[in-house]
C-alpha cells in the first residue's frame, strides 16, 4: 500500500512521483527532510540511489586528492612567499592562484563525509558553504591565469620597462578577488540563481537545471563571466606572446646575419630569456589543464540549461566535478617539475623529493664572463 508522505510530513517542495514506499527508498532524494526538498531538482528523482561502493570511492579520491593539494600547494606558498630569489611580483600570481586552489580543498572534507551519509549535511546551508567554496576557487582560478597569462606577456615582450611592480600587482590580485564576488553573492542571496545538490546529491553547484528563464539566463551569464571572459583573455595574451617571441627572435636573426656574427644577445641574456619562457611554458601548461578540467563542467550546465537532460546521470556530472577538483591538486606539481627557481629551492629546502636543477641565477652569471667563438 502506498505511503501518505504528504499526510506524515506536509506539502513537499517537490512531490514524490512513485507510489510505493520501497520504490521511493530506492530513488535518489528518499532520505531527503522535507523542508530541503528544494535542494534536489526532479531531474535527480528519476535516477535509483548510487550504491555506497561508489559513495565510498569518491570519498576516497577526493581523500587523496585533499592530501596531494594540501601539500602541493602548502610548498607553493612556503617557497614563493619566503625565498628572496622568487620574491617578486610576477610570482606573487602564483601564490594568488594557490591560495585559490586551497579554496577547493576547503570542500574536500565535507564531501568526504556526505559520501559516507550519502546526503548533503548541514543542508542548505551547508549547500551554500560547500559551493561557495567551489565558486571561489573555480572562478577565482580563471580571472587568475588570465592575470598570469597578461604579466608572461609583459614581462617576455618588454623586459626592461614592461614589467609589473608589486604595487600593480597587488591591485591585479584584488581585482581577481572582486571579480568572483557577484557569482558567489547572488546565488547565497538568492538574488539571482540558487546552490542546489547535483549528482550524487553529496555535492553542490549553482542551479543550472530548472526551467525558468531567470535560471537559464544567469548560467548563460556565469558561463561567460567565469570561462568565456577569461580563456579570451588568455588566449589574447599568450597569442601575443607568441607573436612577440617570434618576432624578436626573427629581428635578432636577421641583423646578426647583416652584422656577420653568431648572435646580438650575450649569453646571461639567452640564460634569462631562456629561464623566462620556461616559466611561461609553466603557465601555459597550467592554462591547459585548466581548460581541460573546467570545459566538461561548463558543457555540463550548458546541456542541464540548454540542451538534452537525458545525457546527464549522475555519474555523468560527478566525473566533471572531479576533474575540476583534480586540477586544484596538479598545478602545484607542474611547479615542482618544470619552474626552474622554483626547483632549485625545492632541492635545497625538501632534499628528500629528490629534485635536482642547476641554478638559474649562477648559470646566467658564469655566462656572462665567456665569449661566444663568433664573438672571439
Amino acid at each position: 500500500m502506498a505511503h501518505n508522505l504528504t499526510a506524515d510530513h506536509g506539502p513537499l517542495a517537490y512531490p514524490y512521483k512513485m507510489v510505493s514506499n520501497e520504490i521511493q527508498e530506492g530513488m535518489l532524494g528518499w532520505n531527503v527532510p522535507p523542508e530541503y526538498q528544494d535542494l534536489v531538482h526532479d531531474h535527480w528523482r528519476q535516477y535509483p540511489v548510487v550504491d555506497k561502493s561508489s559513495h565510498y570511492l569518491l570519498a576516497l579520491i577526493y581523500a587523496v586528492l585533499m592530501i596531494m593539494s594540501i601539500v602541493g600547494n602548502g610548498l607553493v606558498i612556503w617557497i614563493f612567499s619566503t625565498s628572496k630569489s622568487l620574491r617578486s611580483a610576477s610570482n606573487m600570481f602564483i601564490i594568488n592562484l594557490a591560495i585559490f586552489d586551497l579554496m577547493m580543498m576547503l570542500e574536500m572534507p565535507h564531501l568526504i563525509v556526505n559520501s559516507f551519509y550519502q546526503w548533503m549535511l548541514g543542508d542548505r546551508l551547508g549547500c551554500d558553504i560547500y559551493s561557495v567554496f567551489g565558486a571561489l576557487s573555480g572562478i577565482g582560478g580563471s580571472i587568475t591565469n588570465a592575470v598570469i597569462a597578461y604579466d608572461r606577456y609583459k614581462t617576455i615582450s618588454c623586459p626592461i620597462d614592461g614589467r609589473i611592480n608589486r604595487a600593480q600587482a597587488c591591485v591585479l590580485i584584488a581585482i581577481t578577488w572582486l571579480y568572483t564576488t557577484p557569482f558567489i553573492v547572488l546565488p547565497v542571496t538568492r538574488t539571482w540563481g540558487k546552490y542546489v545538490t547535483e549528482g550524487f546529491l553529496t555535492t553542490c553547484s549553482f542551479d543550472f537545471l530548472s526551467e525558468d528563464q531567470d535560471t537559464k539566463a544567469f548560467v548563460a551569464c556565469i558561463f561567460v563571466w567565469s570561462y568565456v571572459i577569461p580563456m579570451s583573455l588568455i588566449c589574447t595574451f599568450y597569442s601575443k606572446l607568441f607573436i612577440a617571441v617570434r618576432h624578436h627572435e626573427k629581428m635578432l636573426k636577421e641583423q646578426a646575419k647583416k652584422m656577420n656574427v653568431k648572435s646580438l644577445a650575450s649569453n646571461k641574456e639567452d640564460a634569462g630569456k631562456s629561464v623566462e619562457i620556461r616559466i611561461a611554458k609553466v603557465a601555459f601548461t597550467i592554462f591547459f589543464l585548466f581548460v581541460c578540467s573546467w570545459t566538461p563542467y561548463g558543457i555540463v550546465a550548458m546541456i542541464g540549461a540548454f540542451g538534452n537532460r537525458a545525457l546527464l546521470t549522475p555519474v555523468v556530472t560527478m566525473i566533471p566535478a572531479v576533474f575540476c577538483k583534480a586540477v586544484s591538486c596538479i598545478d602545484p606539481w607542474v611547479y615542482a617539475i618544470n619552474h626552474p627557481r622554483f626547483r632549485v629551492e625545492l632541492e635545497k629546502r625538501v632534499p628528500w623529493l629528490g629534485v635536482r636543477e642547476p641554478d638559474p641565477d649562477a648559470q646566467s652569471t658564469n655566462g656572462s664572463t665567456a665569449t661566444s667563438p663568433a664573438e672571439a
